[in-house]
């Protein structure tokens, strides 16, 4: 097995990726000597695949983002969610999963190939929908009770706030960030919200504008011609989810590349997540007027 500097150098090889290496390395270092670290962590994130290689780094992001919490010691390493955050009585768990991009046209994930092309929205947003699905599953159980989740085992009860934070960076255009869809709300919360592409309507008579807002849409297609739902926080089932924290973390800030994040909030969840504990650039909320649910942007920092 390879050390992880070895890892990281035949990964991101030359001179100009020294600093970058060393940033990762040292994240990395940080949370394997946390003592929070699945004990797999280190023949994990050297074993030359790129899925666990980006799931490891993951966590180590997320935990450079919530070490000054409190983060209690846990008797089985590597059962149940990622992390725990203890807020008094309260119990916080955090889910981490990093999507490969499967379906996503690989001219979009290498920039050095120049093609004229439309960015690849739905492919992305059927990968985030799909991570979101999983992770919900490992809390609730899959729905044929073939396979058990953390509530029914035991891992967690149900007064335990639960929070799935999906890293997008495998899925970015070079060096820049793919948080956001087609109606610049991120990924995310298209996926648990039925919205669309933003419409101006226009009489076709005057030819002037009559209307304008963004398109409700409650599915997103797949290639075999099936549906996918994108409105999972409007869903019974997905109440056990709290929020989505979205992140699009791969360390190259230290290089001066932008790394976004957005926390969207279930208006629906068992167990609230308390705001303000988790840090993001955006947070989103849906607040429920009659039969209609307005989405609303808040920027980390304003008020």
């Amino acid at each position: 097995m390879p050390t992880l500097a070895v890892c990281l150098k035949l990964r991101f090889p030359g001179v100009h990726c020294c600093s970058y290496r060393q940033a990762l390395e040292q994240v990395a270092r940080e949370f394997m000597e946390s003592g929070i670290a699945d004990p797999k962590y280190l023949s994990e994130i050297t074993s030359g695949s790129d899925g666990k290689f980006w799931s490891c780094l993951s966590e180590a992001f997320i935990y450079q983002r919530i070490k000054h919490l409190d983060l209690p010691r846990r008797i089985h390493l590597g059962e149940g969610p990622d992390f725990l955050v203890q807020r008094g009585d309260k119990k916080v768990w955090i889910e981490v999963v990093c999507p490969e991009p499967s379906g996503v046209p690989s001219d979009w994930l290498d920039i050095q190939v120049i093609k004229a092309g439309s960015v690849p929205h739905e492919a992305i947003l059927l990968r985030w929908t799909s991570a979101i699905k999983d992770k919900t599953e490992k809390l609730v159980g899959r729905a044929d009770s073939k396979v058990k989740g953390y509530l029914q085992t035991g891992v967690l009860s149900e007064n335990d706030a639960y929070v799935i934070a999906v890293n997008g960076c495998q899925m970015r255009h070079g060096p820049f960030p793919a948080l956001h869809g087609i109606s610049q709300f991120p990924y995310a919360a298209e996926a648990v919200f039925p919205v669309g592409p933003y419409q101006i309507s226009i009489d076709r008579d005057s030819l002037k504008k009559v209307g304008e807002g963004h398109q409700i849409r409650f599915h997103v297609p797949k290639q075999n011609g099936s549906e996918v739902p994108t409105h999972a926080f409007l869903d019974p089932s997905f109440r056990h989810v709290s929020a989505v924290w979205a992140i699009d973390f791969n360390g190259t800030s230290v290089i001066g590349n932008s790394e976004p994040s957005a926390l969207i909030f279930n208006p629906n969840a068992a167990q609230p997540l308390e705001r303000g504990l988790l840090v993001a650039d955006d947070e989103f909320f849906a607040t429920k007027t009659g039969d209609e649910y307005t989405l609303t942007r808040h920027r980390h920092g304003v008020e």
